[in-house]
């Protein structure tokens, strides 16, 4: 999988992570907006120069390609991946996003300690997009 095709999928994918966010949060888009850009703060996924709206959220959560701030996937996914209900990907696009975050929040020192760390869950569903999410971080390393 080239790089670039990573990317455009990646990218894609992020508002695709704010949809699932929303559709399992528990609260009005209100909160969902203030918990998400609380838990980036918190747990320093990212520094957002505001907390967004509902109405903000929801927009992210329709581009495909707008410009949607990486603290708010990267955080999505770090909420996701703590909720009982388990959820996976729903698509190829939302996959990378969900990988190319898993690896962007936290250090890893191979592929393998990346896909091992992974929910049990998840390992399936984002093997594939794990290691073309880790060949795109390490080809950039290399710039």
């Amino acid at each position: 999988m080239p790089q670039d095709d990573f990317y455009t999928k990646m990218r894609a994918g992020l508002s695709a992570l704010l949809r699932q966010w929303r559709s399992l949060g528990q609260a009005d888009t209100d909160q969902l907006a203030l918990i998400l850009a609380e838990t980036a703060r918190v747990a320093k996924l990212g520094t957002p120069d505001e907390t967004p709206s509902g109405a903000t959220l929801e927009q992210w959560s329709r581009e495909e390609h707008g410009e949607i701030p990486l603290w708010a996937p990267r955080t999505a996914v770090f909420l996701l991946n703590q909720m009982p209900a388990r959820p996976t990907p729903q698509s190829d696009a939302e996959a990378c996003a969900w990988a190319y975050c898993w690896l962007r929040n936290r250090s890893f020192d191979s592929l393998q300690a990346a896909h091992d760390a992974l929910p049990p869950h998840l390992k399936v569903p984002l093997e594939n997009a794990l290691e073309a999410a880790w060949r795109d971080q390490q080809g950039l390393r290399l710039v």
